[in-house]
């Protein structure tokens, strides 16, 4: 959202308004980079289906016919093949595809095995970061490294600060009215692209802030934070079934493929078993218990834990995991939605909401509006801020001239302070920002000329 023209109203702008106007204008300097990039792939990634689809369909399709192969042949021909092994089987929901396979190779990378379910034959084999996956982690950031994932946190923080901050400069005051319908025509005049640029805001300005919301869950320092909460509090992953051992913390390999974000980071122990585990028992278990496919199964790389089949659902109240002795076949325990605390309903709904699969089409249609209206943000305010922009004055970015005093703050730091207080990341990036604008003023603080 944009600030309206100065000739709407009669009087100059408040300390707090042009307070508002030059920390809306830092916000959008910061992070629409990083919103544009998340943006991109996160609209690219509402269609992972679809391209996962395309991308491997010349090994991931096969001829439906008779009866499928043991699934313990699938993993012998999936090891055989790449010299690795598997550690989770994704069981497809059609029978013209087929079993994709998750293999560990000997130096700790990784490979995806196609195998044909009829005939255990390996139909090919690709690098694990697949085009997808690829997507994931740029919209993530993890792409650039793992501390990158904290800028997750900080930029959706930031996005939130820029949203409220636009709905600050954008509410009617005196006789400045709050632009509602695209008045100006003009595209290579300003007042086109700040109508624009507010009424994008304006309209589509919710969807953004769900999402910025929602993708918190997946940043490293207030996400983990919040599901180790949840959990202490009995808010999030259910408790240990009665039939099952002790819950124990996953590690690598042994957490659960799809089980579920509140879920993920869990695992079941079993008794220590002679006979050596077999997907075969696992999968006809998960088939008695007629849990709906897709579903993956995730094999642990110790014995004495149980094997996880998670089903590959779209909506939140289709979650389910099956906890199954890979040894007798037995079953250990199955988690369903209805078992969730509130607090690992509302995060899981967030999430596939965010992604796009909760409500069908028209929820994915709405999240790709929101990633487009980013976009459009984008775009409109560096051509108002190219438009407007200062002539050459050193470091100067044309940003609204600051106001003096902390009262005419007072608005800017109504806005940040529940935020830096809900998203310590992003308070602390917001003192750095403090200070870069503290000495950029210093900076570009005219001199008095000598006499």
């Amino acid at each position: 959202m944009s600030v309206p023209d100065n000739s709407m109203s009669n009087t100059a702008p408040s300390g707090n308004y042009r307070a508002v106007w030059r920390w809306h204008f830092y916000a959008g300097f910061l992070v629409l980079p990083f919103l544009m990039l998340m943006a991109l792939t996160g609209g690219l990634y509402l269609f992972k289906a679809e391209i996962d689809d395309a991308v491997y369909r010349p090994m991931a399709a096969v001829e439906a016919r008779g009866t499928p192969a043991s699934p313990d042949r699938w993993v012998a021909a999936a090891r055989v093949g790449t010299g690795g092994e598997v550690t989770n089987v994704m069981v497809p929901d059609r029978p013209d595809r087929a079993v994709q396979m998750t293999v560990r190779l000997p130096d700790d990378s990784r490979r995806i095995a196609f195998v044909d379910p009829y005939s255990a034959e390996l139909k090919g084999v690709t690098a694990y970061v697949g085009l997808t996956e690829t997507i994931k982690r740029l919209h993530s950031l993890e792409q650039f490294g793992p501390v990158m994932n904290l800028v997750v946190e900080i930029v959706a923080g930031w996005a939130i600060i820029l949203l409220a901050t636009g709905l600050f400069l954008w509410w009617p005051r005196k006789r400045a009215v709050g632009v509602t319908t695209l008045k100006a025509t003009d595209p290579k005049r300003r007042p086109f692209w700040r109508d624009l640029h507010a009424l994008t805001g304006l309209y589509a300005g919710g969807i953004i802030l769900f999402l910025a919301v929602t993708g918190m869950p997946w940043s490293s320092v207030w996400g983990g934070q919040v599901l180790k909460a949840m959990n202490e509090a009995g808010l999030g992953r259910p408790q240990a079934p009665s039939a099952a051992s002790s819950w124990a913390h996953a590690e690598h390999d042994d957490k659960p493929k799809g089980a579920g974000w509140a879920l993920e980071h869990s695992g079941v122990t079993t008794d220590h078993q002679m006979a050596p585990p077999r997907l075969s028992l696992v999968i006809d278990r998960a088939e008695a218990m007629q849990l709906p496919r897709p579903y993956t199964v995730s094999i642990p790389a110790s014995a004495d834990r149980t094997f996880a089949v998670a089903r590959q659902n779209e909506r939140v109240q289709d979650s389910r995991t099956l906890y199954v002795d890979g040894t007798t076949g037995t079953l250990r325990g199955d988690i369903r939605y209805e078992q969730y605390g509130w607090g690992a309903k509302a995060f899981e709904w967030g999430i596939f909401t965010h992604q796009g699969t909760q409500y069908g089409q028209i929820n994915r249609i709405i999240m790709l509006l929101g990633c487009i209206a980013v976009w459009v943000l984008a775009i409109s305010g560096l051509i108002m801020w190219w438009k407007r922009r200062p002539a050459r004055r050193g470091l100067s970015l044309g940003a609204p001239p600051a106001p003096g005093g902390l009262r005419a703050r007072a608005a800017v730091l109504g806005i940040v302070i529940p935020l830096c207080l809900l998203y310590p990341l992003t308070g602390l990036s917001l003192l750095a920002a403090l200070a870069l604008d503290r000495l950029v003023a210093r900076l570009v603080r005219p001199r008095p000329v000598a006499s």
